[in-house]
């Protein structure tokens, strides 16, 4: 049977591996309405492989048998003439389903995508709605004693969503598990007329929300995650590894709903790393009190591990919350005294909060990232290793210690000699060390203690996780981007950067600021490099590349982003966007927004990549990053015309990229028809004929009701206007987008404007390089714009 993709059911005596049904795409049993299939998938490590089901179309995984065991593409499925079923690496079963001894009749994979068991009397005696993975679907019951739990995050802490005690929890996969939401807590519950008993016990998706059930399936509470359009559709809810519960949709591609669960970023363990305060849209901090510590870290490795020193209580102050604190029952009433007591002669513990107002003291053995919350009635106390605190850090604990003292002026004094030594020996060393980009000099090992700073790898950490740069992801105007991937599997984005003006030190303040600026749709900076002449930034792996890839086709063949995800991927430019021009506590003006600057995750999200990076540029640049800071085709007119540059320039290179993104093609192309040549002045004009199919890709399939399609036309026209007061601000384009506001008819823009744009566009090669604007454009006339921040 080997080979053959069965349709609904298979029986006893099939087997196989994944090379087996290869041309399947490793898949061997579908549903009858071809809508699910069982079968291989790889999984990131692409020789590796799960057993899953799979919906077809979506391509999104549902459930998986071996989860954490895969097998290689020769291990086997057995469905033995005995009836009995397993997975196996090599000779070792990786995955056997609980069937009490049974023996299995048939093997059937239902149209709902459930996988079920049939006994010999064709009753089911197992199937893969009992027990799921990180997954639920539309109709499948979750039931009290179940659990979702979510892939590993990057710091290997996993989550869990379970029902229990009359509520369903979701928490945090600690040793001692910790909730951080929960559906009776949840405000944006509706709870029904119905009179149940009130304790949840079962739960499942229903239309376009969740319905909550007490034990005789009555319903009692419901929480809508979609609108009613949505209301008929298949939709999952998925425990992700970033904390979120989100939703899909499975009949319109895979696309994600905007409502998550919990609705606070900051909410989550993990917005930011431990110890860190996340403050509004994702600003990652480390407290005021222990910025004195290394990378913001406590040198803890194993709570009860006295062998690294003695340890000591730091405050970390107030204004501080934690996202277990609403949903866990203080560790005991007493004093803040008898709090830190019990903190101290508990080894386990490794942080306290107290509330004065009621005497709550809550102990935790494993800690995430903090909130900042100025409203907060708790003071915060971290245990560190007492040679990490410095005089005072103890906030009295344990005063008159000599022990303590004696540690404190050892190490100051240690300090102060290793300081005298490194200037020494970097004076000593200076010229020798620039010329050597092979060394690391002492000013790296000094700087390195920096608070704030990303991580810092050497340049053979970089060119080790490249395999010397041997896969080329893209080339820019700042340089070529390499794929890599470190020991711990974690896959990078390695752009070594070219025409750095800047020395260490600068280069490194500038990347600390950058690699400060978290973002929903901004790229994260991971880490970077500073040695010798080598300049080389880590950014998050983006799977799906660029956006350039995907709206500009080559051949018909190419796939086709639909409506909904160009909608998605110009409303997530846009708040990134936003985000950089109103939220940072300087603006940032990014410079080349363009579509090779918006990147794409394996769920088509959009981040924008590579803010912030024109500071760390000399004016000469690159054929394609011109000496005006930005990418001919997307620079807006007061580049061109001898005015100051601002956010409004950003804002008019976004409407250029997002009138690609509706057009599905290049906003100059000097093979269309002459009228079509130039795409923004065609768009006016279409604009103005009421012919705004004209405007769309020719093969994109949309709802001619959708009210977006317009609005996003009229706002990349207001987005383009030449006079750039008229250009609305990126935070009003991310509101005009999502609905909140109205969009009137744009004015028609300067014809002159156009023709003198346009023909700048055509005067350069493709190849060439723009030269002759006046020096209203240079660096000094930029002095009074910042190109990179928060400061």
């Amino acid at each position: 049977m080997a080979g053959i993709q069965s349709i609904g059911e298979i029986y006893p005596g099939f087997q196989g591996s994944q090379m087996n049904w290869i041309d399947k795409s490793g898949l061997f049993l579908l549903s009858n309405n071809s809508n699910f299939a069982f079968g291989f998938r790889p999984t990131q490590d692409t020789t590796l492989y799960l057993l899953v089901i799979m919906h077809m179309e979506s391509l999104h995984v549902i459930w998986s048998a071996n989860r954490g065991s895969p097998v290689a593409n020769s291990d086997n499925f057995f469905f033995g003439e005995d009836g009995k079923v397993s997975l196996n690496k090599g000779e070792t079963p990786v995955w056997t389903p609980d069937i009490g001894g049974k023996r299995v009749s048939a093997i059937k994979l239902q149209d709902s995508g459930n996988l079920v068991l049939l006994g010999n009397d064709s009753n089911i005696i197992w199937q893969s709605f009992s027990h799921p993975t990180d997954t639920l679907i539309s109709n499948q019951e979750f039931q009290e004693g179940m659990e979702l739990v979510s892939d590993p995050s990057s710091n290997n802490l996993t989550y869990v969503l379970e029902i229990k005690s009359g509520d369903m929890i979701l928490s945090a996969g600690f040793r001692t598990l910790q909730p951080y939401w929960s559906i009776q807590k949840e405000n944006g519950i509706q709870k029904t007329i119905n009179k149940g008993s009130g304790a949840v016990t079962m739960a499942s998706l229903n239309a376009n929300s969740w319905r909550f059930y007490d034990k005789n399936k009555v319903l009692l509470w419901q929480y809508k995650f979609a609108d009613e359009k949505a209301a008929n559709a298949t939709w999952i809810a998925v425990v992700g590894n970033d904390g979120f519960v989100s939703f899909y949709n499975l009949d319109d591609g895979g696309s994600a709903s905007s409502t998550k669960i919990p609705s606070d970023s900051c909410s989550r363990p993990e917005p930011c790393d431990a110890y860190y305060v996340c403050s509004d849209n994702n600003v990652c901090q480390c407290p005021s009190t222990l910025n004195n510590l290394q990378n913001c870290k406590t040198g803890i490795v194993s709570s009860c591990d006295t062998s690294k020193g003695s340890t000591v209580l730091m405050s970390a102050g107030n204004g501080l919350n934690y996202f277990a604190l609403g949903y866990v029952p203080p560790s005991l009433k007493t004093s803040l005294e008898g709090c830190e007591s019990s903190c101290r002669n508990n080894c386990s513990c490794l942080a306290l909060f107290f509330q004065n107002s009621t005497g709550s003291c809550f102990l935790f053995d494993q800690v995430g990232s903090f909130k900042s919350d100025m409203g907060s009635s708790f003071v915060t106390y971290i245990k560190v290793l007492s040679n990490n605190a410095n005089n005072g850090s103890d906030n009295g604990s344990n005063k008159g210690s000599p022990t303590v003292v004696i540690i404190i002026v050892a190490a100051t004094l240690l300090v102060i000699f290793s300081l005298l030594y490194v200037a020494f020996r970097y004076y000593k060393s200076k010229k020798r060390l620039l010329e050597s980009p092979q060394e690391t000099s002492e000013e790296d090992n000094f700087l390195e203690g920096l608070s704030g700073m990303p991580i810092r790898y050497s340049y053979r950490d970089l060119q080790t996780a490249t395999n010397n740069f041997a896969v080329k992801l893209g080339h820019g105007g700042f340089g070529s981007v390499y794929q890599g991937v470190l020991p711990d599997g974690t896959q990078l984005a390695v752009k070594k950067l070219e025409g750095i003006g800047q020395g260490k030190k600068e280069f490194r303040a500038e990347v600390s600021i950058i690699g400060s600026i978290h973002h929903h749709h901004l790229v994260r900076l991971k880490g970077f490099c500073a040695e010798g002449t080598h300049r080389l930034l880590a950014y998050e792996f983006m799977a799906n590349g660029s956006l350039d890839k995907w709206i500009f086709k080559r051949n018909k063949e190419d796939f086709q982003l639909d409506w909904e995800t160009r909608f998605s991927i110009a409303l997530g430019t846009a708040k990134g966007l936003a985000y950089l021009h109103e939220d940072c506590d300087v603006k940032i003006i990014h410079c080349d927004i363009k579509p090779e600057n918006v990147l794409l995750d394996d769920h088509f999200l959009a981040k924008v990549s590579d803010f912030g990076l024109a500071k760390l540029m000399n004016r000469e640049q690159s054929h394609v990053f011109t000496t005006m800071r930005g990418t001919r085709g997307y620079l807006a007119p007061e580049w061109i015309t001898n005015y100051a540059i601002s956010e409004k320039s950003d804002v008019y290179s976004y409407g250029m990229l997002l009138l690609e993104i509706i057009g599905g093609r290049k906003n100059f192309n000097p093979t269309e028809s002459s009228e079509k040549s130039h795409f923004p002045s065609y768009a006016f004009k279409m604009m103005e004929e009421g012919k705004l199919r004209e405007i769309l890709d020719s093969e994109l399939k949309f709802d001619e009701n959708d009210k977006r399609v317009s609005t996003a036309i009229k706002v990349a026209l207001w987005c383009i206007q030449e006079d750039m007061g008229l250009r609305p601000s990126m935070p009003k384009v991310v509101q005009m987008l999502e609905g909140l506001c109205p969009v009137p008819h744009p004015p028609t823009s300067s014809p002159l404007g156009f023709r003198l744009y346009s023909s700048f566009l055509k005067s350069t090669s493709e190849e060439g390089t723009s030269s002759g604007f006046s020096e209203h454009n240079s660096d000094a006339y930029l002095s009074s714009v910042q190109l990179s921040g928060p400061r």
